[in-house]
């Protein structure tokens, strides 16, 4: 069931957003999404909050300083999506340009599994021979591969922002905004975010030291680029301060100056880098850079983002989309399968969904999962043979339904059950073994049955109400795209009633409509939806420039509706 919902909008807020000299529909867009001062829609970089605030970063910034004077021989170890690749980017560059002696290293997701693993440690050590190891984007859970790092003599850097477990790795500083005991009053930064703070925290220890001044000192603005690709790719909450990152890495990329790797993604997905949008990086460069991760080896995608190399960058954003291409082919594949193993499935029965077929691919179970969970709006777990007897699962959750804490829970009233997991609230991973699948989806619904009420399970569209008549304009449309709208900080959604004029079904697929009100017209689409609609409607929709011809015209991305 769906249903559409009008979001609350104190008055007093809005009003005084108003008077701050915001335009009044943007006023009450961001005072319903619980923005109280004018000061949070800064995108200046002066607004960011500072380093200084997360625990550990001084001591990072200092025994980094150190290691740098002492020419040490440092490796990055990478997690395989979008936000461990732009860290690792990150993390290469800037570290370089302050005078590091720097590699990385990327686990294959199939032969290593996640994170810093006592294997992955090993194969460090074999390859590349480091004295210390930093991680990016994972390492928080990872307590025994840091203690085999300490084994060999290798001191551990640990740059996460994963949910910890009880138990800390033993390494020699971790910075995680997480971590218990970290004040920084956003929680919400991703793993780019994370490398970024690092790097302007040993920069300004660098300074101290006088190896740089203000003049000398490497720009490390220009690394937006790649915060914000990673920052919304990762689907964190887009806070003020993680609105900053993006704004600032956005504004770069519409004025062209990216890394030669972003810009060829832009070219190869087709899309315009002097109008780029949050939707832009979340739907079409990050699923190129996460495909080469899901499928082949991220290393790929990590040297897209690390060359200066116009051409090299090309030859591998095409090598990145074609493998893209590839996964979409296997993904399309399994979600037919997931139908026809679900074909039983009554959603009114069940709170979750486990569900496990032996020919799936387990680089692309995760969007299997999130695809489904779409469909059916119930947490969602999609394994793959992971080889020995074991499978691995890859979740999805919906609002109000903690997937690590649920996956917690599991292990806690069956500590035989799960082998390892980890994750976040919206999307967790775990193994277990084949036999215990059955086992497995009873105590995970068991979870679901016990935390989900009915109106959970109905999935909500939260809409800002109607839009006055005189916003239905390009303009209004170019205002509402120079906001950085995303995870956290819905992108705009209005609702009212339309007399439906006409409709019709296109390329089989999509239900195009012609709706009225109040004497205008407009055209609408509602994609992925072919039964018509009655003549009064309901409609909740997103506003859309629609170029044609060289005309640009405001079409309606139909997002629900029901009869009026």
């Amino acid at each position: 069931m769906t249903r559409i919902a009008t979001r609350s909008c104190p008055f007093r807020t809005s009003e005084m957003l108003r008077q701050g000299g915001i335009h009044p529909v943007l006023a009450r867009l961001f005072a319903s999404r619980g923005l109280t001062d004018v000061k949070d829609l800064s995108s200046e970089l002066a607004a960011l909050i500072a380093p200084a605030g997360l625990l550990h970063i001084d001591v990072a910034a200092v025994f980094l300083a150190d290691s740098i004077a002492a020419q040490k021989r440092m490796v990055i170890v990478a997690d395989y999506d979008c936000d461990g690749a732009t860290a690792c980017a990150v993390a290469m560059r800037g570290l370089r340009a302050m005078g590091a002696n720097v590699d990385f290293i990327v686990p294959n997701r199939f032969e290593y599994g996640y994170g810093l693993t006592p294997e992955i440690v090993a194969l460090t050590a074999r390859e590349k021979q480091p004295d210390i190891i930093i991680t990016v984007d994972n390492g928080i859970a990872s307590i025994d591969g840091v203690a085999e790092a300490n084994r060999r003599g290798i001191e551990v850097v640990v740059t996460d922002h994963h949910l910890p477990a009880d138990v800390l790795p033993n390494a020699r500083v971790i910075v995680n905004p997480n971590q218990p005991a970290c004040g920084f009053p956003s929680k919400n930064l991703a793993g780019v975010g994370v490398v970024f703070y690092v790097l302007l925290a040993l920069r300004a220890e660098l300074r101290r030291r006088g190896v740089f001044d203000a003049a000398t000192q490497p720009k490390l603005d220009s690394l937006l680029d790649l915060v914000a690709l990673g920052t919304v790719a990762d689907v964190v909450k887009l806070d003020p301060n993680n609105r900053i990152l993006v704004a600032q890495g956005l504004k770069r990329m519409r004025a062209g100056r990216m890394h030669p790797g972003v810009a060829a993604l832009f070219r190869v997905a087709g899309r315009q880098a002097r109008t780029a949008t949050p939707f832009d990086l979340g739907f079409a460069l990050g699923p190129r850079l996460n495909a080469a991760g899901r499928l082949e080896d991220m290393s790929l995608g990590i040297e897209c983002l690390l060359t200066d190399d116009e051409d090299r960058a090309w030859q591998l954003a095409q090598q990145l989309n074609e493998i893209n291409l590839k996964r979409r082919e296997i993904e399309a594949e399994m979600q037919d399968a997931a139908l026809l193993h679900l074909d039983r499935f009554e959603p009114a029965a069940s709170s979750t969904i486990s569900v496990f077929d032996d020919t799936w691919h387990q680089g692309v179970i995760g969007i299997v999962a999130s695809r489904l969970k779409e469909k059916f709006f119930r947490p969602t777990i999609t394994f793959a043979p992971a080889g020995d007897g074991w499978i691995k699962g890859s979740g999805r959750s919906i609002p109000g339904f903690h997937l690590r804490d649920a996956l917690d829970l599991v292990s806690k009233r069956a500590p035989s059950l799960i082998d390892k997991f980890g994750g976040h609230a919206m999307a967790a991973g775990l193994s277990i073994r084949a036999d215990a699948f059955d086992a497995f989806s009873e105590a995970f619904e068991a979870v679901g049955r016990a935390w989900l009420s009915e109106q959970q399970l109905e999935r909500v569209i939260e809409t800002d109400g109607p839009l006055e008549d005189a916003y239905y304009t390009t303009q209004f449309i170019e205002l509402m795209d120079g906001q950085v709208w995303g995870q956290g900080f819905a992108p705009p959604v209005f609702c009212d009633e339309f007399r439906v004029v006409s409709q019709r079904i296109l390329k089989e697929r999509h239900l195009k409509l012609l709706l009225e009100k109040n004497g205008a017209r407009y055209d609408a689409i509602w994609f992925g939806h072919t039964d018509s609609i009655g003549e009064r409607a309901r409609v909740a929709f997103r506003l859309d420039a629609n170029e044609y011809n060289g005309t640009t015209k405001v079409q309606l991305m139909v997002e629900h509706a029901e009869p009026a």
